[in-house]
């Protein structure tokens, strides 16, 4: 199975399946003398943890890592860092059901039609349980350019039909993290959440959209032609399970609008009147704040009847069991930081060859 790596001199390799012995990633291109904060790792991974809140998977893992590679004295030397994370909640027994049938809008047909085999125990390398991997490898990336000023912020702007009323601000890690939807609006997160429970009710699920913001990002990262800053976010976060849309400063509403409408008028280096290129300007990056949103579908599970086939192509009767979210979005706000800081890192070493 090839498409396990990303990036190119910050490069990362995760591995493991959900409900394996372990899931894990190696971090390769980190350069040495990197103090290692392992409270704002597990922090980190806290943020994307299962069954951190009603409105989650009740699936309980602590998600503790360990690093065992490319790490002496609490600091980087320079070789892969590897980290792993051990699974301690599986219920493969959730499962049992499901290894002659396909699940609709899962990758259990299309990985059984490519590969000839797959790990039904809740989807094995499709499952989301992958991201914990990219989550750990983020907050290294996210301690090495914190050196640089740089930060990332991401917050859920959309449940279903609910949105928020401003999402144009930058929003505060603290008021982000003060509901368990992590909506930083108060009034909108309440009826958010509202709407996930009454939704997990009905057996049903619902998808999102949230919004991310990288500040204080230096002018010049991006690589014309095909490595632009915004087509790296953009694969970025496409790989990210569930995710169905990206869209970076004014996205499809820039559709809308005239030229004279659209432009940002510069009225200094590095500063524009407005930002509708979402901080990057021929894939390179401006020095405006990066901005840009993620969509999410609607969790594939659900604990409704059905109709889907078997392996034979025989018609047959799914629904879902175990446990599962009924919406994706609050727990994926960590992940969306993490790919963020994960490309931003390959691009800051990138551009280093310029100066």
């Amino acid at each position: 199975m090839a498409g396990n790596t990303f990036g190119q001199l910050f490069k990362i390799t995760t591995f493991g399946e959900s409900h394996g012995a372990m899931i894990g990633v190696i971090i390769d291109g980190c350069p040495s003398g990197l103090k290692i904060d392992e409270k704002f790792i597990q922090s980190e991974l806290n943020r994307r943890k299962p069954g951190q809140s009603k409105i989650t998977t009740q699936r309980k893992e602590d998600d503790v890592f360990e690093i065992v590679s490319g790490v002496f004295e609490n600091k980087t030397t320079g070789a892969p860092l590897t980290i792993i994370i051990r699974n301690t909640d599986q219920k493969p027994q959730d499962y049992k059901h499901l290894a002659d049938v396909f699940r609709p809008s899962h990758a259990d047909f299309t990985y059984q039609e490519k590969y000839g085999n797959r790990d039904h125990r809740g989807g094995g390398r499709s499952s989301a349980r992958e991201t914990a991997a990219r989550v750990a490898a983020g907050a290294i990336a996210k301690l090495l350019l914190k050196k640089q000023g740089i930060e990332f912020n991401a917050w859920v702007s959309q449940v279903g039909t609910v949105k928020m009323k401003d999402s144009e601000k930058v929003f505060s890690k603290k008021g982000i993290e003060s509901t368990i939807v992590r909506c930083p609006e108060k009034s909108t997160a309440e009826k958010m959440i509202k709407l996930i429970e009454k939704t997990r009710k009905e057996g049903d699920t619902l998808g999102g959209v949230i919004t991310a913001v990288i500040t204080n990002c230096p002018v010049g990262l991006g690589e014309p032609v095909f490595d632009k800053l915004h087509a790296d976010l953009g694969k970025a976060m496409l790989s990210i399970n569930a995710v169905k849309g990206f869209e970076y400063g004014s996205g499809f509403e820039g559709t809308e609008m005239k030229g004279s409408e659209h432009n940002d008028a510069f009225t200094s280096k590095a500063k524009t009147v407005s930002n509708h290129s979402g901080g990057i300007q021929g894939g390179i990056s401006n020095g405006m704040e990066i901005r840009f949103n993620v969509a999410f579908k609607p969790v594939a599970t659900i604990m409704q009847a059905q109709q889907s086939i078997d392996k034979k192509g025989n018609k047959v009767i799914v629904e879902g069991k175990g446990r599962h979210d009924p919406c994706v979005v609050p727990r994926a706000v960590p992940i969306v930081e993490a790919m963020a800081a994960l490309v931003i890192a390959d691009h800051f070493l990138r551009n280093k060859i310029y100066k």
